[in-house]
């Protein structure tokens, strides 16, 4: 018989509730995991809130206080899915009561929370899996491939977007994602974050960069009760927005490539619209989140007017092959994230890193607190 792993959610938005369900689906697409994750404890401040997740769910026990959480001799690994602000306070009490951490982006408001949490995690013996879902997609595992075995010839240069419209109406309410002591950078975090691993993912280290800021929705009203998502709050007293809601930054890599990372949370008319294009001296690589099984390829000798092929991912695309049978076949963002949940329990089980690390959280934070202090300075920043 398969062991069991008791894990608990702490944060029960709707990110604690994806992570559930991953946990819920992850032996159906992954039968041969040598543990079967089981829904011990959930945790949410919210009255009412964890109650409702545990009748729904069957999770074995509801709380308000995520400490009970880190003191339960049942649970050995945790899901933390609170807002950012809390998420060194949690991820330093669960690694030193010794449970295994799947975390989401960007663990904490800096790179030194990153960076405790990370130490605190190595300390204790624990695993940490990070919540960078996109390069789960199984066209970013093709490109990746793609690019090792040089098949579009030497990166050049890179473009890497994220925009959204989550942020654009100004009934928006004020809630702890437009604080700095509490939603930290704003899109940086948000989504900046998931653009800085794409870049490392699949191109390597960022040696420096120079970043421009702004904030377009300058105030928002208050919310007057508990708040999920992005709720609105028309007619509230009015706050400041503390953090940004765009950021473009100009990049330098390693390898000798360059790159533009451009992330926004106000775009009008623009849902969820993340996505690259990769240029390298023989060929090219296009992907759009909101078509996530195509990849744009272009490869051969051609140079000039060389065609784009789309390409259809399929088994043997990353781990594809646990969803679907055939090439074509669609996979959502809930699917990305069962995949990171496999790589967490994986990870436990084999005592061996897989997918998205704590390591990579530090990373991706080192570089999104130099693009503040570009932003801030005006100028470029190296990265050490």
């Amino acid at each position: 018989m398969v062991p069991t792993l008791g894990v608990a959610v702490v944060g029960f938005g709707w990110m604690g509730r994806v992570h559930t369900q991953a946990y819920s689906r992850v032996a159906h697409h992954f039968p041969r995991l040598a543990v079967r994750p089981r829904l011990v404890a959930v945790a949410d401040e919210v009255p009412g809130r964890a109650e409702e997740a545990a009748e729904r769910y069957g999770f074995d026990s509801a709380t308000r206080d995520w400490r009970e959480v880190a003191a339960d001799p049942r649970v050995r690994a945790v899901s933390v899915t609170a807002p950012n602000f809390l998420h060194r306070e949690i991820g330093l009490a669960m690694a030193a009561a010794g449970k295994h951490i799947w975390i989401e982006k960007p663990v904490g408001l800096s790179a030194d929370d990153a960076r405790a949490v990370a130490e605190a995690a190595a300390e204790a013996g624990v695993r940490g899996t990070v919540g960078f879902n996109y390069r789960n997609a199984p066209a970013v595992a093709a490109a990746r491939e793609l690019i090792a075995a040089g098949e579009i010839g030497r990166v050049t240069h890179v473009r890497i977007r994220l925009f959204s419209d989550y942020a654009a109406h100004p009934e928006g309410a004020l809630t702890w994602r437009y604080e700095r002591e509490r939603g930290g950078s704003g899109v940086l975090g948000d989504l900046a974050s998931h653009g800085v691993d794409l870049a490392r993912h699949l191109l390597g280290e960022i040696d420096s960069l120079a970043a421009d800021t702004a904030v377009f929705v300058p105030e928002r009203a208050r919310p007057t009760g508990a708040t999920a998502g992005h709720t609105r709050a028309a007619g509230g007293e009015l706050g400041p927005v503390e953090n940004d809601d765009y950021v473009s930054c100009l990049l330098r890599f390693a390898s000798g490539a360059r790159g533009v990372l451009e992330a926004c949370r106000v775009s009008v008319g623009e849902q969820n619209a993340y996505g690259f294009e990769i240029h390298g001296t023989r060929g090219a690589l296009r992907w759009d989140f909101r078509r996530m099984g195509e990849l744009g390829v272009s490869r051969g000798t051609g140079y000039q007017d060389q065609p784009v092929s789309t390409v259809y991912v399929g088994p043997g695309h990353g781990e594809y092959e646990a969803f679907q049978p055939g090439a074509a076949n669609a996979m959502g963002y809930d699917d990305l994230k069962v995949i990171e949940a496999y790589h967490f329990l994986r990870s436990v089980a084999e005592g061996a890193a897989h997918g998205a690390t704590l390591d990579d959280a530090v990373a991706a934070a080192v570089v999104l607190d130099a693009m503040a202090r570009s932003a801030e300075r005006r100028a470029w920043v190296t990265l050490g």
